[in-house]
């Protein structure tokens, strides 16, 4: 069987090169059929392992809670504006809103505020604006973060509120380079810390910090939460000088300075919820919303992400998106398949004196049948072996212009060549079939 194989295979190399040019135009279809569907594919890889870092970066089990300032809308009159004035209170967003949620919630793994300062970061002689985040231990493994040296909070760390930080690895590049940080100190705004980490760096994209409403964590300092509450001021403590303010508004008194009433009153800038499996975070946020309007006297002034919903939707989108784009990539191999019909039936037409030869001296139907589904497999799977060298072309060059990931998977070589070679023979089947019908009698006297 493979000789037979073989010795039609060696007629059909035979007959392209006879047709060189119109063998290239039959197989320019499946060429640019293959090459399309491997970009696309390519394409659609790289729109999902953007998807995946993404999720990555915001954890995959996490929800998030961002404060807002309440916000109102319409004509005010004399009734709505001392209805506004005599709103309700609400204390913002707390640590004890936070670790109340994780005493509370089932399916709650873990917890951790977000206190963010800007401030100014001095060290040696140099100096550059950088913020300060208080946070708890359990931050960086929420946020997939690696301490690379020195060890993460310990509980005397909070407990005693102590100065001290774990530093980004664009810190210890900026002011540590050539000496290992560890134990010395940098300066953050009036309070020097001392440094007890150094974290992994992490690469983020321009289209990431973007998108995803995150920053470079690079130049980030990271203190113990209870220490930034204590050093530089708690948002959530009323003084007697607030007391007095709200006083001053409400008596309509112009002689005092009152706080505006949409400054940030949160004692947190953000919070982050560690959901044990990711099954449950809608539910666990819904619950978070009503216990926390709850908290905060149906004052509604928090919105709640579940990043990974995001994601998901963005995930549905692109895979429908590029599903459409294969599809129509999926015709040029259609088209080529016809063409190579069309080319093939031609050829039938010109070699019935041949197929006569063969037939007269001793050819089955079946040898001639096979003969030419020999050579539009062989036009096809040419087309398909260039098609590929071009498809991976294709791709680094939209990765270069475009700015657009694009990862060339051995699946989708594999389908694609794999669905040149079934439309070969499908669309050649036809032809060699009515070469195979002919009388040998009828074939010689063909001219």
């Amino acid at each position: 069987m493979i000789h037979i194989f073989l010795y039609n295979l060696d007629i059909a190399i035979e007959a392209i090169k006879q047709n060189k040019l119109r063998s290239l135009l039959t197989s320019l279809g499946i060429i640019f059929g293959v090459a399309s569907v491997i970009a696309m594919l390519a394409i659609g890889s790289g729109a999902q392992q953007e998807i995946l870092a993404n999720m990555q970066l915001l954890g995959t089990n996490n929800v998030i809670i961002q404060p807002i300032i309440e916000q109102r809308e319409g004509e005010v009159d004399d009734e709505e504006e001392e209805l506004y004035s005599q709103r309700r209170y609400s204390p913002g967003l707390t640590l004890e809103d936070l670790y109340s949620i994780q005493r509370l919630i089932p399916h709650v793994h873990s917890v951790s505020p977000e206190i963010i300062y800007d401030t100014q970061l001095i060290r040696s002689g140099q100096m550059r604006s950088g913020k300060l985040v208080g946070v708890n231990s359990d931050y960086f493994e929420i946020n997939n973060f690696e301490i690379i040296s020195g060890s993460n909070f310990t509980s005397i760390h909070f407990q005693e509120a102590m100065p001290a930080a774990i530093i980004g690895y664009g810190i210890r590049t900026r002011f540590f380079a050539g000496e290992d940080p560890l134990g010395k100190k940098i300066k953050a705004g009036n309070v020097w810390f001392t440094v007890v980490g150094v974290l992994q760096e992490r690469q983020l994209t321009s289209s990431q910090i973007e998108n995803l409403g995150i920053r470079d964590f690079n130049m980030d300092i990271f203190v113990p939460a209870e220490s930034i509450l204590l050093r530089y001021g708690n948002r959530a403590v009323i003084t007697h000088r607030d007391i007095q303010a709200e006083q001053a508004q409400q008596s309509g008194s112009s002689g005092t300075t009152v706080r505006p009433r949409d400054e940030n009153y949160h004692q947190l800038n953000r919070a982050i919820v560690q959901v044990s499996d990711n099954s449950y975070s809608v539910t666990v946020a819904e619950i978070i919303s009503r216990m926390l309007e709850r908290r905060h006297n149906q004052v509604v002034d928090f919105e709640i992400i579940v990043p990974e919903l995001l994601l998901q939707q963005e995930q549905r989108t692109k895979r429908i998106f590029n599903i459409v784009l294969a599809s129509i990539a999926s015709i040029s191999l259609l088209v080529g398949g016809i063409g190579i019909m069309n080319i093939m039936l031609a050829s039938v037409v010109e070699r019935y004196r041949e197929i006569g030869v063969r037939r007269a001296v001793g050819a089955k139907r079946q040898d001639i049948q096979l003969q030419f589904l020999t050579e539009a497999l062989a036009i096809s799977v040419t087309g398909g072996f260039v098609g590929i060298v071009l498809g991976i072309g294709f791709s680094y060059i939209i990765e270069i212009t475009a700015g657009i990931t694009s990862i060339v998977t051995l699946g989708s070589i594999l389908i694609s060549f794999g669905v040149a070679t079934v439309i070969g023979v499908i669309f050649g089947f036809f032809p060699a079939k009515r070469a195979a019908e002919q009388e040998p009698v009828t074939a010689l006297r063909h001219e």
